[in-house]
C-alpha cells in the first residue's frame, strides 16, 4: 500500500492507494505543532483491508517524526487512538 501526503496552506490529507482505489485522512493545521484530523474516508472496495488503520498509523508516525500533536475530531481516528495507548505521546484525547 502506498501512502502519500498532500499539503495545502492550512492542512492536507494522507492518501492511501490500493488496488486502484484511494482512501484519505484529512487534517487541518492549527499551528506548526498541532494538527486536527477531521475525516477518514475509505471506499467500500477497500473496507476490511486495514487501510484506515494504516492511514492512522501513518499520521501518528508523521507526528512523531515532525514533533507535533494530533487532536482527533474524526470518530474513526479517535476510536483508533483510544485502542492504541502507545499513541498517547502524540494524540490529545
Amino acid at each position: 500500500m502506498d501512502i502519500r501526503n498532500e499539503e495545502t496552506g492550512s492542512g492536507g490529507r494522507y492518501i492511501a492507494t490500493l488496488e486502484g482505489h484511494e482512501a484519505e485522512m484529512t487534517y487541518s493545521r492549527t499551528s506548526p505543532k498541532l494538527i486536527i484530523i477531521d475525516h477518514t474516508g475509505v471506499p467500500d472496495a477497500l473496507r476490511g483491508k486495514g487501510v484506515g488503520q494504516a492511514l492512522a498509523l501513518h499520521a501518528v508516525e508523521e507526528a512523531r517524526r515532525n514533533g507535533w500533536k494530533i487532536f482527533p475530531l474524526c470518530p474513526f481516528f479517535r476510536a483508533q487512538a483510544q485502542r492504541h495507548g502507545e499513541w498517547r505521546d502524540v494524540v490529545n484525547l
